[in-house]
């Protein structure tokens, strides 16, 4: 008997040591939608509830060894980047994932959940210039989008002038995260031509940290299940609501999401 291979998402980012965001974070997400993960870390955090005690780079050679060796013998459906820290990092991503051609989804990682830089300020111009313009989908949150375009956003109104902001440095599509907007969080996905609001309660629980990590692995792996960009949101956002209503209280700070959330 032959069991069928299931589809395959690769996850660059850095490692959480934590387990709650980052590279486990990714890998949870993957197993618990159906599809095969596999990974290329980046960087080692080495971090905890409370916070990121420190981060270390992986050498470029390490991080294109990894790349070369996992898609030119498994290949992926889709890939997700992460944290990727540095100049070095993003160009060399950037290099191999253009040229592989998989539909990319980009979490543009600047800052933890606690507040800690997780990439070098002149990262963000290689960012820019050489990650989102082959990105099929980017999903910064409100931080995330100031950082990249310098628009900063106030209520729900703002969304899509800075969507379009995004848009205009090369992806497909904009994903722009409303959460941490005051009232009901609403994230904005649009093209450019067609817009698509996604709402959900805002729910009574501080232990989120994976969120954004959760998020984007959940897109990859619904579009390589073989859903368009709209549909990959929008069943990624209710797995995201659902794991973040379980999330659960871990050492002395933010505990994390439960990505198991469907299995209990």
């Amino acid at each position: 008997m032959t069991v069928p291979t299931p589809p395959r998402v690769l996850t660059v980012a850095g490692s959480d040591s934590g387990g709650g965001a980052g590279i486990q974070a990714d890998l949870k997400t993957m197993m618990a939608l159906g599809v095969h993960g596999m990974s290329v870390i980046a960087a080692v955090t080495a971090q905890n509830s409370l916070g990121v005690q420190g981060y270390w780079e992986l050498p470029p050679e390490a991080v294109r060894a990894q790349l070369d060796a996992v898609l030119g013998d498994i290949g992926a459906q889709a890939v997700k980047t992460g944290m990727l820290a540095s100049p070095a990092l993003v160009e060399v991503v950037a290099d191999v994932l253009g040229a592989y051609g998989a539909p990319l989804v980009i979490d543009p990682v600047g800052v933890s959940k606690h507040g800690d830089s997780l990439l070098a300020p002149e990262a963000v111009d290689t960012i820019r210039t050489r990650l989102l313009p082959i990105a099929t989908v980017v999903t910064p949150n409100l931080w995330e989008v100031e950082q990249l375009t310098s628009v900063k956003v106030e209520d729900e109104g703002d969304l899509r002038r800075a969507a379009d902001a995004v848009l205009a440095l090369g992806p497909t599509w904009a994903l722009v995260k409303g959460g941490h907007l005051p009232g009901r969080p609403v994230d904005l996905l649009t093209d450019g031509v067609s817009e698509y609001r996604f709402d959900a309660e805002r729910l009574d629980n501080r232990h989120t940290h994976g969120t954004g990590c959760t998020l984007a692995s959940a897109i990859a792996s619904w579009i390589a299940r073989g859903e368009d960009v709209p549909g990959a949101v929008g069943r990624a956002k209710e797995y995201v609501t659902g794991a973040i209503a379980a999330g659960f209280p871990l050492g002395s700070g933010i505990g994390p999401v439960d990505h198991a959330w469907q299995w209990h």
